[in-house]
């Protein structure tokens, strides 16, 4: 190799340019932006949204193959970041992020339930949608998490039937002004009486979100409107952007039936079908025809898919549960469109030592609401990266298998069970008494024992007996009721009050209100259609609001009004003021003297930043606690009385504690009304005396008088008066030291 030179190139990479496209539009005042970048350029579709400085990446997959399934497999995470709230948040043992939140949990459904009805649901193909928070300040990233969601759909080649919009509306006590996409803080503000989350297309609403304070349905349905005309300005935008930057959608061959299983059906199963639907059997007898219809098309037509003939069943029953209700108004159960099923309320008499329960049926819908009452420090810590703060009411819901008559697993917690809770929660707020006058922490548990139809406004009603039964002050009884639809078009249509069975299952809409005697406090709504009119949507307010009444009369004949006393098995709480500079002093050196008392008493105890202490416990534990923190934290004044052990004897005089961290100085003078040569003579260390608050000194010293507190001490003490040659009290001190002796 002698002679021979290598020459050697360095490779440079090629400088490379993050791509991206930018839209924006001003709506309620703030700008909102699309930015469409390369930035997850592996995703079908992505899209960073941004209202204000709060910041979205939302992205959206499907995946490569069909899945054994009888349902469209959508899944849409909402996923927070702590980095997004600028704060190191989470455990303080594991500071990152673990499962999703109460409140991502709740998103990330109002991002699933506005989406889901636009796609079509004989899709098999798994898509899911991912909702990233990278930075949140002052606006609810729902808001952009939906229309990013709409974006990344649109924009992507998965077949979708959007765009959809969303826009949140607040109103003020006056509710005539309408505030769109009010802050946290305006949302969250006393003079605020309505949340609204709104969802929709083309002059339609296919999602409502409403927490609210009593508010009259005209003033929702106006809401409403205003929420209608910003999404159309919203979805003008869209479309805009969508004509430039789509791709062409995939197109996903359908499987339809053969005419042989369509043949197969009429010849065995079409006459019936009605029978099985009307009739007072109810599901139990659909069921059992469709275990027929399966048997019989796996039997005779072998190469026919079971999800096949199954869905076909369905397809039958929607088609024929619309034409019926829409054409004849009838219903399953021969009900009226607006009669209730049997109604039946109990409150209490579960148990003694339930706080509080509460039993409620609306027909085959049975309910067991069980409250407990705990102190302030039972409240829930949320340290999430939206809200931070603590929590004095949960409600909680659980739905066991058997309450559909099936197995399956017990316990653990879903996204369905997190959600009802959240909006019966959501519609019981309103009612709560403040925190200044019921310190207690509230926690109710809804038990759905028997479902079939609407447990979660079946919740509400159970829950407000609960409430009552235990002695909560509320407001005013609130009650809950689910409406449905059958829609052909904004012409050909049925309102039905109470849906159950096939009406849940099958109907267009599942309209949930929830309220007092004087108004709406929590609203609900999911489709299966592109939208519902607003038009439709004020009839089934009347509708819900008619259904709504009739059920707190029930309410109200099993339970007036709450109870007078709370139950005795519940815990007592009292509270006291004290000075902010006095709580130190009360907790003590690592909580050292505050344990004390916990431990002494059996009593829980709670201190604010404003002084305010809350004893919480059971058979007066509070009374015990209470009284310590008091005399802890006694301010001495002239003239009180008080019976203390002598600490300790001076030449000058004895000690003693008049408190559980106090103490005076009785001066040798104050304690006979003539002179005593020696302090020994007259009192001993643990001898218990009486004393009176002679004068407190400006250095907070407490001076301590017996002989004013009782005269005749002396003398039943049997002290004899001085000679004059002791070290007694000729020199009196001033403020509780002595005097230099003086030399002669």
């Amino acid at each position: 190799m002698k002679g021979k030179t290598f020459k050697f190139s360095i490779w440079k990479p090629a400088l490379q340019i993050m791509k991206t496209k930018e839209y924006a539009l001003e709506v309620g005042g703030k700008k909102l932006t699309a930015e469409f970048t390369d930035l997850a350029d592996q995703a079908n579709g992505s899209v960073i949204i941004r209202l204000g400085q709060t910041t979205v990446l939302v992205t959206a997959v499907m995946g490569r193959y069909e899945k054994d399934t009888d349902y469209f497999p959508l899944t849409v995470d909402y996923e927070e970041r702590f980095y997004a709230a600028g704060q190191i948040l989470g455990s303080r043992f594991m500071r990152r992020e673990g499962r999703p939140s109460d409140e991502a949990v709740l998103s990330g459904r109002v991002v699933d339930r506005t989406i889901r009805p636009l796609f079509n649901q004989n899709l098999r193909q798994e898509v899911q949608v991912v909702v990233t928070i990278l930075s949140i300040a002052e606006d609810d990233p729902d808001i952009p998490a939906i229309i990013g969601a709409s974006l990344t759909l649109g924009a992507s080649d998965i077949p979708w039937a959007g765009p959809v919009s969303a826009v949140r509306i607040g109103v003020l006590e006056d509710e005539k002004n309408f505030i769109v996409n009010p802050t946290y803080e305006t949302r969250n503000a006393a003079e605020n009486k309505l949340d609204l989350l709104a969802c929709g297309k083309d002059g339609a609403i296919n999602m409502i979100e409403i927490g609210a304070k009593e508010v009259a349905e005209e003033v929702i349905v106006k809401a409403l409107t205003q929420a209608s005309s910003e999404i159309e300005k919203i979805q003008t935008w869209q479309k805009k952007i969508l004509a430039e930057i789509s791709k062409e959608k995939i197109t996903i061959a359908e499987s339809r039936p053969s005419a042989e299983l369509a043949k197969l059906f009429e010849t065995e199963v079409a006459e019936k079908l009605f029978a099985a639907i009307f009739s007072d059997r109810g599901r139990h007898q659909i069921g059992e025809l469709k275990n027929y219809w399966l048997k019989i098309a796996a039997e005779k037509l072998p190469q026919e898919k079971p999800l096949l003939a199954d869905s076909f069943f369905e397809e039958k029953i929607n088609e024929l549960v619309h034409r019926e209700a829409i054409e004849n108004e009838r219903r399953p159960d021969g009900r009226k469109m607006d009669e209730l099923r049997p109604l039946f309320a109990k409150a209490g008499g579960v148990s003694p030592i339930l706080h509080g329960s509460g039993i409620f049926y609306r027909g085959g819908t049975h309910i067991l609401s069980a409250l407990t009452l705990g102190g302030p420090g039972d409240t829930q810590v949320i340290d999430g990266m939206e809200v931070q703060g603590k929590k004095r009411f949960m409600h909680h819901y659980n739905f066991p298998p058997f309450s559909t008559g099936e197995t399956g697993r017990v316990g653990g917690m879903n996204r369905r069970a997190i959600g009802h809770g959240a909006l019966a929660e959501k519609a019981l707020l309103p009612i709560l008494p403040p925190k200044e006058t019921f310190p207690y922490t509230i926690r109710i548990v809804s038990e759905a024992l028997a479902s079939n139809g609407s447990t979660s406004m079946g919740s509400v009603c159970g829950s407000t007996l609960a409430l009552m039964d235990a002695g909560v002050p509320i407001k005013a009884p609130a009650a809950g009721i689910a409406s449905g639809l059958m829609f052909k078009n904004d012409k050909e249509y049925k309102i039905l009050t109470d849906i159950q069975g096939p009406e849940d299952h099958h109907g267009d809409m599942d309209f949930k209100v929830a309220g007092t005697d004087a108004g709406v406090t929590a609203v609900q709504m999911d489709v299966k259609v592109n939208g519902i009119p607003i038009k439709i949507l004020d009839e089934a307010f009347t509708a819900a609001k008619k259904a709504r009444l009739q059920i707190l009369e029930v309410i109200k004949k099993e339970i007036a009004a709450p109870r007078l006393d709370i139950s005795p098995n519940a815990p007592k709480i009292i509270s006291i003021k004290i000075k902010p500079d006095q709580i130190g002093s009360v907790i003590g050196t690592g909580g050292k003297i505050i344990n004390e008392i916990m431990e002494k008493t059996g009593a829980e105890i709670d201190i604010e930043d404003d002084g305010t202490v809350f004893f919480t416990g059971k058979n007066g534990a509070a009374e015990a606690a209470k009284k310590i923190v008091e005399e802890m934290t006694h301010e001495y004044q002239p003239g009180e009385r008080y019976e203390g052990p002598v600490t300790r004897l001076m030449d000058f005089g004895a000690f003693v504690k008049i408190g559980p961290n106090a103490e005076g100085l009785v001066h040798i003078s104050e304690i006979a009304p003539f002179r005593i040569d020696q302090i020994s003579g007259a009192l001993q260390e643990g001898d218990i005396v009486p004393v009176m608050v002679k004068e407190i000194d400006e250095k907070g010293r407490i001076n301590l008088s017996i002989k004013a507190a009782d005269p005749s001490f002396a003398e039943k003490k049997g002290i004899k008066p001085g000679t004059g040659f002791g070290t007694g009290g000729g020199f009196r001190s001033q403020g509780g030291r002595p005097e230099r002796r003086r030399r002669y």
